[in-house]
């Protein structure tokens, strides 16, 4: 839909005039405004949507924690039993770091996929920026990874890691994953509007992303004639820079945060630009 009268400034605008449009960007200094006044309603959409999964109680933080640390016990038996016994503390915590950090993505994409097309009545009676229906997603996430740094604190010290000041450079690090997450949490929500059957397909395809990414082994084990599918993994470089910085207490390579940054910023601008381009459609297509 489109703003009449007010198309310069829709969001701050008391009275709205819907007219048939083409899709299109709307004023970004007026959306970008009036998105940030708004930010709380995304921590409140988002604390809803923790509540609804019982997390503000002690019951539902120690599942939230517990779901993801057996699921990765699992894995690492699994690759334990297949290298022949030849796994590690260390290796447990190289695991569930980049499974927690991988759950954050995947689960930002998950509830972000029906943030718009769940939100239906909100979206045909209310005029905000529609983007912080998946902002809230990717904020939900974040929350849930939260508690999971407890138990990585444990692995990590009972597997005898070192804490050197290198570990800082996990801040960044999970930033840009956040900033990734972001972008195709936005893209994913939108696509979503247009083809319902995403949602069908989207297990599988995290499920392949999660097996193509050195999660569940080294990244030095990959064969040199399989490391193009490293390559053209956006989360590989983070990931990577992530183990590096934590678990082995390195500084992590300068080319690989370049190329994190790369992948984060065209991540998030190709989403952002996508999904306000087109989400005053969004209430013809629900």
């Amino acid at each position: 839909m489109h703003f009449g009268s007010h198309a310069e400034d829709e969001f701050t605008s008391t009275v709205h005039v819907y007219e048939p449009h083409r899709v299109g960007l709307p004023p970004l200094g007026s959306y970008f405004r009036e998105l940030w006044r708004r930010r709380q309603f995304a921590f409140e959409l988002s604390w809803s949507n923790l509540r609804a999964q019982h997390f503000n109680t002690a019951l539902g933080q120690l599942w939230l924690v517990l779901n993801p640390l057996f699921l990765g016990l699992v894995y690492f038996a699994l690759v334990t039993i297949v290298s022949g016994g030849s796994r590690g503390s260390e290796f447990l915590a190289h695991l569930l770091l980049g499974l927690f950090a991988f759950h954050l993505v995947s689960g930002s994409i998950r509830q972000g996929s029906k943030s718009v097309v769940g939100g239906g009545r909100l979206i045909l009676n209310t005029a905000f920026p529609r983007a912080l229906l998946p902002l809230s997603s990717v904020l939900t996430a974040f929350m849930r990874f939260l508690p999971t740094l407890v138990v990585y604190a444990v692995v990590h010290a009972v597997a005898g890691l070192p804490v050197t000041p290198q570990i800082l450079w996990a801040i960044p690090i999970l930033a840009l994953i956040v900033v990734f997450a972001t972008g195709v949490t936005m893209l994913v929500a939108a696509v979503q509007v247009y083809f319902r059957d995403l949602r069908q397909f989207l297990p599988y395809f995290l499920r392949i992303w999660t097996y193509a990414s050195p999660i569940l082994y080294y990244a030095s084990e990959v064969p040199e004639g399989l490391r193009w599918i490293l390559y053209v993994n956006p989360l590989y470089p983070m990931l990577a820079s992530l183990t590096d910085a934590v678990n082995l207490g390195l500084s992590p390579s300068p080319a690989f945060l370049a190329w994190s940054l790369v992948w984060a910023v065209a991540a998030v601008t190709f989403g952002a630009v996508f999904f306000i381009s087109r989400e005053r459609e969004f209430a013809v297509r629900l």
